[in-house]
């Protein structure tokens, strides 16, 4: 019975054993890591952990991008019993050393030489801390094929032992939620939770022991964290794309079935092919843009016959050089961690590459629900059916509850906050809200805590406007606000990349990007796409006045979180001035 995550390893290496389970690229080569030789590595490193004097149940922490060696460290901490640690590698040294501390962490693995520096800054302010040891080979830091050496060949028996005496309801991560207000909460999920889920969400993607994956999404956060381990249990190969900016070249080296993506990305690489688009002449631009045009019609309940017959035709000529470029081979793009536009789905879908819009949190390990291909189980607009063994409910204020083996086993250290976000009779209150679309496909309406309400006593729903918003080409990030305003207004970041290519076209010259957003005809062309979107809005809703923003919000400069979430007290607090004047010109 498979019911630990290492469980999932002795599968494969049982069953579909690998020559390539992991792949990266070093030194331009793919360079292969069998299943047998992954397991071999992590039980050194449970091993060398146990002669560290580490005990099961002790935190350990990894901050790292993804790479082959992300996997085996996490295999055996777990292999030892104790508990891996995540962190963003893109966060501040400060919370490194809040979330050490929370964790109560013992060791700390970390890739290269920048993380080894933010967390050297940090080491003395963390008691527990007992070593650090880096993957890439740095002067002055400990390597951790030094540290693997250690365990060599020993405690095969203890980790034997250790690993029998795992249950599924122990807790295997720690995982701290970016969270958009106040510090980090130490998100536990067992052995169950994430296995549970692997198992249930491997029903809804199209991939086997013969199938390859692309890994790009980061480790640390949970979404590729999970589906990993599924791919480890059904076999699927795991190649890791070198960096954001290969990935395009990366899809067409590996010919991935699968990957994992966030809408950003598909909203990227929809907004290059548009690009392209506009730079053709004469009948071959005429044809791109018929084709657009007939994906944006597609509906998965059926068209005409002289539709479908129209859509061959777009699929032959035009379509198929967007497939060939994501490899050529592919059969599902699982689309999490935020809203999808319906358009881009609509397009993909059209354009036989399966975007398969899912639904879920850290607290849910994450899956919650997921559109999948069989059965009738594709609904654009929704996020597809629960999975088999998760209950949905939708409150009676519209939020959106969830019971079922994936669900987290609490806050760590925080009984105040898990108290909070459980119902009397135990179900997990997401913070979303819903309904259920002909009975059966959820629906996500908005975010909670996020609504507001204008002076005029109408509730505002922003997420629903901004994800709208967010199909114009020129908009990269948008935030609806109006708290007790009479009406919604916008911080809009514009799409900057797409606008310098439109600024050549139209001979407009402009030096920085804050001189750009002052450029009048730039600020007319959003707003006019802005106007149009409201069309679709009640009267109360409509967007009356814009902000643009000079620069790009980012992680690093505090107005993202790790999963690419709008901070919205940060937004709030830093175009303060900017919105006083613009409600009170």
């Amino acid at each position: 019975m498979i019911k630990r995550i290492f469980d999932l390893h002795f599968h494969q290496l049982n069953n579909y054993p690998k020559a390539d389970a992991l792949t990266a690229k070093i030194n331009g080569e793919w360079v292969p890591t069998s299943t047998q030789s992954f397991i071999e590595q992590a039980e050194d490193i449970a091993s060398a952990l146990l002669e560290k004097g580490l005990q099961p149940g002790d935190k350990v922490a990894l901050i790292s991008n993804n790479r082959p060696e992300w996997h085996i460290i996490d295999l055996g901490i777990l292999m030892a019993g104790m508990i891996n640690v995540p962190i963003y590698p893109t966060i501040t040294s400060e919370d490194y050393q809040y979330i050490m501390n929370d964790a109560e962490c013992k060791l700390c693995f970390v890739a290269d030489d920048e993380l080894f520096q933010k967390v050297k800054e940090v080491e003395a302010n963390i008691p527990t801390l007992g070593g650090v040891y880096s993957i890439d080979k740095l002067s002055g830091a400990d390597h951790w094929i030094d540290f693997k050496a250690s365990g060599k060949e020993k405690n095969r028996g203890r980790i034997k032992e250790i690993m029998d005496s795992v249950k599924e309801e122990d807790l295997a991560t720690l995982i701290y939620t970016s969270g958009t207000t106040g510090r980090p909460k130490g998100v536990m999920l067992s052995h169950k939770n994430l296995v549970s889920n692997s198992l249930s969400s491997r029903k809804r993607l199209p991939v086997d022991n013969n199938s390859k994956s692309l890994s790009f999404l980061p480790l640390c956060h949970v979404y590729e964290r999970m589906v990993s381990y599924m791919y480890i249990y059904v076999g699927t190969s795991i190649y890791f794309a070198e960096s954001l900016d290969t990935i395009g070249d990366n899809l067409r080296e590996v010919k991935p079935e699968v990957f994992t993506a966030v809408p950003r990305l598909l909203e990227k690489v929809y907004d290059k092919i548009v690009a392209k688009g506009q730079e053709l002449t004469g009948i071959k631009r005429a044809l791109f843009f018929w084709a657009l045009s007939l994906g944006q019609e597609y509906d998965v309940k059926g068209k005409s016959g002289f539709y479908k017959w129209k859509l061959g035709i777009a699929n032959k000529i035009i379509f198929s050089k967007w497939r060939e470029a994501l490899g050529g081979n592919c059969k599902a793009v699982a689309s999490g961690a935020a809203a999808l536009q319906p358009r881009l789905a609509r397009v993909f879908l059209a354009a036989q590459i399966p975007v398969m819009e899912g639904y879920g949190l850290t607290e849910t390990s994450p899956v919650i629900a997921v559109n999948c291909e069989e059965n009738d189980g594709v609904r654009i607009g929704t996020v597809g059916r629960p999975l088999d063994d998760v209950e949905v409910r939708i409150a009676a204020d519209g939020e959106i509850e969830v019971k079922g083996p994936n669900v987290m086993m609490g806050y760590y250290k925080n009984e105040e906050a898990t108290k909070e976000v459980f119902t009397e009779d135990g179900w997990f209150k997401t913070g979303d809200l819903g309904e259920m679309v002909e009975g059966e496909y959820l629906k996500i309406t908005g975010r909670k805590k996020e609504t507001f309400k204008t002076s005029g006593g109408k509730y505002i729903a922003p997420q629903i406007i901004e994800n709208k918003m967010k199909e114009s080409s020129f908009i990269e990030q948008i935030m609806v606000i109006g708290e007790g305003e009479k009406h919604p207004a916008a911080i809009i970041q514009p799409a900057f990349d797409f606008i310098k290519e439109w600024c050549k076209r139209k001979g407009i010259e402009y030096t920085t990007d804050s001189e750009m957003v002052k450029e009048q005809r730039i600020f007319d062309r959003i707003f006019k796409d802005v106007e149009s979107f409201n069309e679709g809005f009640a009267q109360y809703e409509k967007v009356k006045k814009i902000i643009l923003a000079g620069s790009v919000w980012g992680i690093d400069t505090g107005e993202m979180t790790p999963t690419m979430k709008v901070k919205r007290r940060v937004i709030m607090e830093r175009y303060a001035a900017e919105i006083e004047a613009c409600y009170r010109p």
